[in-house]
């Protein structure tokens, strides 16, 4: 089974933005309003069936072709079923900031939502404009019911205050653990990498076309504010989030753009071929996207022609694999020993 080319995937939203989505993937965009694509997913948005699953260019649904044949996929291992690949990946480019809100971690969604998988995501930074920045966590202890009455305020200037602010530049990696309060800046374009769910709990909703009542997964806010952590996001465990190897210049051996602790809930990688070939992936399910450049996507069941701004999904059935030709690619896998680490998920 060779990787299946997928046309671009816009996800309108209410916030604005994608037009270095557009760029990248060669499309003109309809709207001003569609700053996100998801790439190669096999889950929808929350409460909608349909929007952000990933359809071939025969209009066949990614997640029917791999529940279809889950071995030719995703090998040996099955997720929560068959269409699962264990992991979500979108380009996100945001022209405005996004509301502070937080993911719920595995625990609370086993319990409340009946799904094995919370939300820890990480993002990298493909482009950004001067003195963007990121907020992840608290940058003091708050008091629990301090914050619901600021939540109920929709006070973003308190909240915004108490977060710690994270400038950014290009080809840095933020892991943004499951319960921790986050937010964009505008100007701001990632490929954000994360648990395969659309579960979002908004501290802000003032600022989307989301109302109160759609901010708590329908679950209210006395069940799920117990999922939102409260502590302090001290220096160094802030900077342990944080990798900066994707700002120097990749080389033809794969590395690693995320914190280790990212590991055992996705995988994100890059390499550029320099005239020659890249190192090699092993077998699994991969999305892949070529940065830059054009090249040859090498494998045991075939060769794939390959240009800059393409997305691919790779099978495992398509063996190991590597890149030739003049190109840079940025590959997003399931967690390190994925499915077995559902398992060992610690409540929230």
């Amino acid at each position: 089974m060779i990787p299946v080319l997928l046309p671009p995937n816009p996800v309108q939203h209410f916030y604005r933005g994608g037009d270095r989505i557009a760029a990248l993937r060669g499309i003109v965009p309809e709207t001003d309003h569609q700053p996100e694509e998801w790439l190669g997913a096999t889950v929808s948005r929350f409460g909608d069936p349909r929007t952000g699953l990933a359809i071939t260019a025969d209009g066949e649904i990614l997640r029917d072709l791999v529940a279809a044949d889950p071995a030719g996929w995703t090998g040996p291992v099955r997720g929560r079923d068959a269409g699962d690949v264990g992991i979500l990946v979108k380009l996100l480019d945001a022209r405005q900031r996004l509301p502070v809100h937080v993911h719920p971690g595995r625990g609370f969604a086993v319990e409340h939502l009946d799904c094995p998988y919370g939300k820890t995501e990480a993002w990298y930074v493909l482009d950004t404009e001067p003195d963007s920045a990121v907020h992840v966590g608290w940058n003091t202890d708050l008091d629990r019911d301090e914050l619901d009455r600021r939540r109920d305020a929709q006070d973003s200037e308190w909240m915004l205050a108490h977060m710690n602010r994270v400038v950014v530049r290009e080809g840095m990696g933020i892991l943004v653990p499951a319960g921790t309060a986050h937010a964009i800046d505008g100007g701001i374009f990632v490929a954000e990498v994360q648990e395969p769910t659309d579960f979002s709990i908004l501290l802000e909703w003032s600022v989307t076309t989301s109302t109160r009542e759609e901010s708590h997964l329908d679950l209210g806010f006395d069940t799920v504010m117990p999922a939102v952590s409260s502590d302090r996001l001290a220096p160094e465990q802030l900077a342990a989030l944080i990798s900066e190897v994707g700002t120097a210049p990749a080389g033809t051996r794969f590395r690693s753009l995320l914190p280790a602790a990212a590991d055992p809930y996705f995988r994100l990688w890059d390499a550029a071929t320099l005239g020659t070939r890249t190192s090699v992936r092993p077998a699994g399910f991969a999305v892949v996207l070529i940065s830059e450049g054009a090249g040859e996507f090498v494998g045991g069941d075939g060769r794939l022609p390959v240009s800059q701004g393409q997305v691919l999904a790779v099978p495992h059935s398509f063996g190991d694999w590597t890149v030739e030709g003049d190109a840079a690619v940025l590959v997003a896998e399931p967690g390190a020993g994925w499915p077995t680490t559902l398992a060992t998920a610690e409540l929230r």
